[in-house]
């Protein structure tokens, strides 16, 4: 979701490009600032914010097709969540809340610059700014940012959902047990904390992406003493200029201002609404006739309306000047796992990258306002996209003939059985799953399809590998966006063994290939930004080898911002959602 800036602007100006010529539409907000119904046309907040306003007050309402994987900033890695928790936690740096190609410009948050690094990128420096406050009135330390890095990277038996970045890269973060199991008051040694507002990271290796990493919500710091491990979700302490009024598990919560925030110190949050409301487990057309409808004022998903409701906004001229179809910056991929048999084959993984119909897939999850046929992981959006197609058919239809040859090649001629999971509450994906069942069952591989939620869907099923192999999870469906804009920040955490965690993993395939874990570790402490950008498109070509991967689709999102929604402007960052940090409602 997340090197220089210079090539992060071209990644974004591709992106924007992409998005204004798929729906042609206007960046003019005719509307006066803040008026409920501004008149902003189709696309408006692609790369502009439609319905200005600066007007404070009211009730900004989110409801959610399932569940978050976890409101607690140290245990979660959905794109949207990462977004929504700017709303309660600050981090070290930020992605600027801003419209068009400057949302993707990295800026200090809790720290008064970017991070300092050493000459050989290897250390980094932060100093937070002074005065900073927890909800609750307590200072804020640079111990409080350690603290949340530690447990939030170390300790997988209590938060098993994020990314492990700090784990794999800090000095001494293959040893370290993590701070419920280790007591000793100085934590991880390679993170130091000389004084209350400086914090200073010590790598194994460069990282030229550092600033990047601390603008994870990993960072947002976490008092030590409030922390109880999993239920520290129930009462999160806030060091942004929301708190939790309160929270319910499964049901949804609501949050109230924060008087500790100081807005001085914090120029990249306008804060707008005097309240936040968020529902859990909602249909998605529910979600999606409330906005039609005007009763709330975003999808939290951030993935678009489903198909039964595109035709309806797609055909009403009104309602389709309320859309905004960007690409997401994300790909959307099933995972052929290397330990189900008989995946554990390259041939049988070939034959399903030749048998696969993607313009049947393609038309399943909506067609062309949904997305692109891939043939890459890394999209075009992301910096290091190499175009290549491996595995290409006519028509984009698949290659029987080719496919069968594979199954001949791994012993499986007749074709095999295996399961395909998919999230339940996503109706594009549960679309996309029967297209691929369809295209199998044309080579005698029969797929039965296995549904899970949302909410648990890599902490209690795809992303855990036992669960995985103990039920034959052979197929996972799976999306995936940058954690910055890079291909290190896309590839990373879906293709690095190290990655691999007893739940809540990404890399859903269980790739651990010494070469292309060697490939994306040098590449990340090359200094030189030209050279990991020709690496990362290596990097994806030698996915594609592996055949573990099946791109399918390059994702958009068919956003629908209701009349009554104010400051709306799209966040390539957080994976084509819109910027929740800027919105507000005229209600």
């Amino acid at each position: 979701m997340k090197t220089q800036r210079t090539t992060v602007a071209i990644a974004t100006a591709v992106v924007l490009a992409l998005g204004a010529s798929a729906c042609g539409g206007s960046g003019d907000d005719g509307g006066k600032s803040g008026e409920k119904g501004g008149k902003a046309a189709a696309n408006a907040a692609l790369t502009e914010i439609a319905n200005k306003s600066d007007k404070k007050g009211g009730t900004v309402s989110y409801e959610l097709s399932d569940t978050a994987d976890s409101f607690d900033p140290g245990n979660t890695y959905y794109g949207w969540v990462q977004n929504f928790s700017r709303l309660y936690g600050r981090t070290l740096t930020m992605f600027k809340p801003a419209a068009g190609k400057a949302g993707l410009e990295v800026v200090p948050d809790m720290a008064e610059s970017l991070g300092k690094a050493s000459p050989d990128a290897k250390t980094w420096t932060y100093t937070l700014k002074p005065g900073l406050k927890f909800e609750d009135g307590t200072p804020i330390t640079s111990k409080d940012v350690k603290y949340a890095v530690e447990r939030s990277n170390f300790a997988p038996e209590a938060l098993s959902n994020g990314p492990t970045y700090f784990k794999a890269h800090l000095e001494g973060g293959d040893k370290y047990q993590g701070p419920y199991k280790d007591k000793s008051p100085e934590g991880i040694k390679s993170i130091e904390t000389p004084n209350d507002r400086t914090i200073v990271f010590h790598l194994k290796d460069a990282f030229a992406d550092f600033d990047y990493l601390a603008t994870f919500s990993q960072t947002a710091p976490v008092p030590q003493k409030a922390d109880k491990g999993a239920e520290y979700v129930k009462h999160i302490i806030s060091s942004g200029p929301y708190k939790f009024e309160s929270y319910e598990e499964g049901k949804g919560a609501t949050l109230v201002r924060n008087p500790q925030w100081d807005p001085k110190s914090d120029p990249n949050r306008p804060a707008l609404p005097d309240k936040i409301a968020i529902r859990f487990k909602i249909n998605q057309v529910t979600v999606d006739n409330n906005l039609l409808n005007d009763s709330i004022t975003t999808d939290a998903a951030g993935t678009g309306v489903a198909p039964q409701t595109q035709p309806k906004v797609l055909r009403d001229a009104k309602l389709k000047n309320q859309t905004d179809n960007p690409y997401a910056s994300a790909t959307s991929y099933i995972g052929l796992n290397l330990k189900v048999k008989p995946f554990d084959n390259v041939h049988c993984r070939k034959a399903v990258q030749w048998g696969i119909d993607k313009a049947s897939v393609q038309e399943a999850q909506g067609g062309d306002p949904k997305g692109d046929v891939a043939t890459t992981l890394l999209p075009p959006s992301v910096n290091g996209y190499a175009k290549f197609n491996l595995y290409e058919t006519p028509g984009n239809k698949g290659d029987l003939a080719k496919a069968k040859d594979e199954l001949k090649q791994c012993g499986q001629p007749n074709g095999f059985s295996t399961t395909l999971t998919a999230r339940s509450d996503r109706p594009a994906e549960m679309s996309m799953a029967t297209a691929v069942q369809a295209s199998m069952k044309k080579l005698g591989i029969n797929v039965e399809i296995k549904t899970f939620p949302t909410g648990k869907y890599f902490t209690n099923f795809a992303g855990v590998p036992d669960y995985v192999h103990s039920h034959n999870l052979g197929m996972i469906m799976t999306a995936w966006g940058p954690d910055w804009p890079t291909g290190f920040g896309f590839l990373d955490q879906i293709a690095n063994g190290s990655a691999i965690k007893p739940s809540g993993g990404n890399n859903v395939q269980e790739l651990d290939d010494p070469q292309i874990n060697k490939a994306l570790n040098e590449a990340i402490a090359n200094t030189d930004a030209a050279a990991r950008a020709k690496a990362w498109g290596e990097v994806d070509k030698m996915i594609a080898e592996n055949a573990s991967a099946v791109p399918l689709i390059y994702r958009k999102n068919l956003l629908l911002r209701p009349r009554s929604a104010t400051n709306v402007t799209v966040d390539q960052a957080y994976l084509g959602t819109y910027n929740y940090l800027l919105m507000g409602s005229a209600k």
